[in-house]
């Protein structure tokens, strides 16, 4: 990534540091506890694909053995490192466009510097709010290099599980630790599923990605001012909402460009998509895998309803998480009822290509994309 006086427009290093301090410490567990922990979590990330593979049927004759991608059992900090690696190599080409408009500014060095080590801050700060909720993920853009904490130098795409996360919430929900461990990496391992069956998905995703970061505005006077009409619009405590759906939309949103709002509805689209049918394939497999599922997914779904205290439901709304939270709701009912409707085989057809991805449109009014994909009409 170029730089101006060896200055980057975000202090990455800054930002791990900064997360690292203000992180809260996880659940106390001895050193025994925790290697047992760990081994457990590899253990059912291994049964989980099994169990994925012959559910979904996402895989055909033929398919390998393994996954071609690591899993790595994480606490807080190795969850920010790994991030902040992913943030980089996918913010690269905003960062390049940025450094080059910034350097034609006079003075643009010092800025540069000074502003690295602000915006280093604060993503520092909001990856320790996310690094103690966050209870795995796939990595689909990790950076193939030796750089990372983990040593880890093949390609793209690393499925990552924070223990700390993990046991703090089967305490708080007072599920059994067994069950409720296997059922998290069910979820983690259908997302592992999803782009190593589907060769295009990633390509697709992060197409989509690096044409809405190429159409961000780079001009920090507009930023600015589309920012005061953000906050003028949320004056008296009402949030925006979009003329065209009705929909609420978040800081985070409103601050961005028409056609930005385009492509983040297809991503939002596909988002829902991988969400719920990762939900859906962890109810379906939970059954047969894990005894005490019912339970798991009443307490869970309690606990992602009611959210926690008003700072975070603020920074909730703020950082758009609560859409993240409805994409796992409209996503899963999506998924449902498509296999309800055309079975397993007929649902998978939404995996072909990029055109028979639902639209967002679509995730509502599942059967208009059964319509569309399969020429029949249901209820």
């Amino acid at each position: 990534m170029t730089s101006i006086g060896g200055a980057e427009m975000v202090d990455w290093n800054l930002a791990v540091a900064t997360a690292t301090r203000l992180v809260r410490p996880g659940p106390e567990v001895s050193r025994d506890e925790a290697r047992t922990i760990v081994a457990e979590l590899r253990t059912h990330a291994k049964s989980s694909e099994e169990h994925v593979r012959g559910f979904t049927r996402m895989f055909g004759d033929g398919a390998p053995e393994l996954h071609d991608t690591p899993v790595l059992v994480v606490d807080r900090p190795g969850w920010v490192r790994a991030n902040v690696a992913g943030f980089r190599a996918v913010l690269s080409p905003l960062m390049d466009k940025m450094q080059e408009r910034r350097s034609n500014i006079p003075g643009g060095a010092v800025l540069g510097a000074v502003g690295g080590k602000v915006t280093g801050v604060e993503l520092g700060m909001l990856l320790s709010f996310l690094a103690s909720r966050v209870l795995g993920q796939y990595e689909t853009f990790a950076p193939a290099t030796r750089d990372l904490p983990t040593g880890d130098a093949r390609g793209a795409g690393r499925l990552l599980l924070v223990a700390p996360n993990i046991v703090h919430v089967e305490r708080e929900l007072d599920v059994q630790p067994h069950d409720f461990r296997l059922w998290v990496c069910l979820h983690e391992e259908t997302h592992r599923t999803q782009f190593t069956a589907v060769p295009w998905l990633r390509d697709h995703m992060e197409s989509e990605i690096q044409s809405f970061l190429s159409e961000t505005e780079v001009d920090p006077s507009t930023l600015l001012e589309r920012f005061r009409e953000a906050a003028q619009s949320l004056s008296g405590g009402r949030a925006p909402e979009d003329a065209e759906d009705g929909e609420t939309r978040s800081l985070v949103e409103i601050v961005q460009t028409p056609a930005q709002r385009e492509i983040l509805g297809r991503l939002t689209a596909v988002m829902s998509l991988l969400e719920g049918h990762a939900d859906f394939v962890m109810d379906g497999v939970g059954p047969a895998v894990v005894p005490s599922v019912a339970e798991i997914r009443e307490k869970f779904q309690q606990r992602r309803a009611k959210g926690a205290g008003r700072l975070d439901q603020a920074l909730r709304k703020l950082l758009g998480l609560d859409a993240k939270l409805r994409q796992y709701k409209d996503g899963e009912k999506f998924v449902r009822h498509v296999v309800e409707n055309v079975g397993m085989d007929g649902f998978n057809r939404v995996w072909t290509s990029p055109n028979t991805l639902p639209t967002k449109a679509e995730i509502g009014k599942p059967a208009d994309w059964i319509a569309r994909v399969h020429g029949k009409a249901v209820d």
